[in-house]
């Protein structure tokens, strides 16, 4: 059977591009689901999966001729698919050929306006997931003007950027292991492993920024990996063992020792040098003075509802204007 990715070009090659070949366009399998990370399997076809497309064009008067041409030529099925069925968020019987102008795709995806320029905090507005639905899917045709500029613009951050996002997934992970011996150190067994987990979860995140990959959403995270890492440690049954699993990781992620003695406690945390060592690329005003280990919205925040939805995903740009001034520098 065809995954998602191949059932969306056969259905462009085959069906919508004959209908819509007179206008510059580009079509791609673009947005939310498995298969535009190349992740979809049996299970991914229960739900939102099936004929889908993604056509974008510069010019916004093109969009509603596009859309009234596929309303009324499309065929109500392809291969043995329907063209026309339910999904999550709209239960009606609609095909799924989605028309939008680059710009309002881009927007609609990330909340920023492609034809401006971005901002720091623009940067750390951005969720990996986000960035992936407009860049990780293949694209099948492009006679656009914008998309190639955009999916090239949003290939990874601007350098200091960089610099504060991976300073803050260090001293993020460098603030939560000391807790770890700590707390299993005062009976509290059961907070010390879920710590450990979610130290566990910072370093798999970790991997994806030193290696200049945008990480997608939970449910795919370890698959897409982009370096093998053994993290099976963090859920030993002694707290010495996670936390020796933990800086091992560290180390190699790291490349040399990663780790320092907390004060005189027989525990460990992320050596301050190397925090400081990326942070001393910032000279944004505006970078500096955010919490070292703040980062960007999908390190802080985890609701899913939040981060999955961009107009809630908005919301939050208030938080970064009230804890950082473009004086201070902490």
């Amino acid at each position: 059977m065809r995954n998602g990715t191949e059932l969306a070009q056969a259905f462009h090659d085959q069906v919508v591009a004959p209908i819509i070949e007179r206008y510059a366009y580009a079509a791609g399998r673009l947005g939310s689901g498995s298969d535009v990370l190349g992740t979809d399997d049996d299970r991914s076809r229960d739900h939102d999966w099936g004929c889908r497309l993604t056509i974008l064009v510069d010019e916004p008067d093109a969009v509603a001729e596009i859309r009234a041409l596929l309303d009324e030529r499309l065929p109500d099925e392809f291969d043995g698919h329907p063209v026309r069925f339910p999904v999550t968020w709209d239960q009606s019987e609609s095909h799924r050929v989605s028309v939008d102008t680059v710009d309002d795709f881009a927007r609609d995806r990330l909340t920023l306006d492609p034809r401006t320029p971005w901002g720091p905090i623009d940067w750390l507005m951005l969720t990996g997931q986000a960035v992936l639905e407009v860049t990780a899917g293949t694209v099948f045709v492009d006679a656009t003007q914008g998309l190639a500029p955009l999916r090239e613009r949003l290939a990874w951050y601007p350098a200091e950027v960089e610099c504060y996002v991976v300073a803050s997934a260090w001293a993020r992970i460098g603030g939560r292991l000391p807790m770890l011996g700590r707390s299993a150190t005062t009976g509290q067994e059961t907070q010390s492993r879920l710590i450990s987990a979610r130290i566990g979860g910072d370093l798999m995140r970790l991997a994806y920024l030193l290696h200049r990959k945008w990480p997608p959403y939970a449910k795919w995270r370890e698959k897409l990996l982009p370096v093998e890492l053994d993290l099976s440690g963090v859920f030993a049954d002694d707290w010495r063992d996670r936390e020796a699993a933990i800086c091992a990781v560290a180390d190699r992620l790291n490349g040399a020792p990663a780790t320092e003695p907390f004060f005189d406690r027989p525990v460990r945390t992320i050596r301050a040098d190397l925090v400081q060592r990326h942070r001393a690329g910032i000279r944004d005003p505006r970078l500096r003075s955010l919490p070292v280990d703040l980062g960007p919205i999908d390190q802080w925040a985890d609701s899913d509802n939040v981060l999955s939805q961009p107009e809630n995903r908005a919301a939050l740009r208030a938080a970064y204007a009230s804890w950082g001034s473009p004086t201070a520098d902490r």
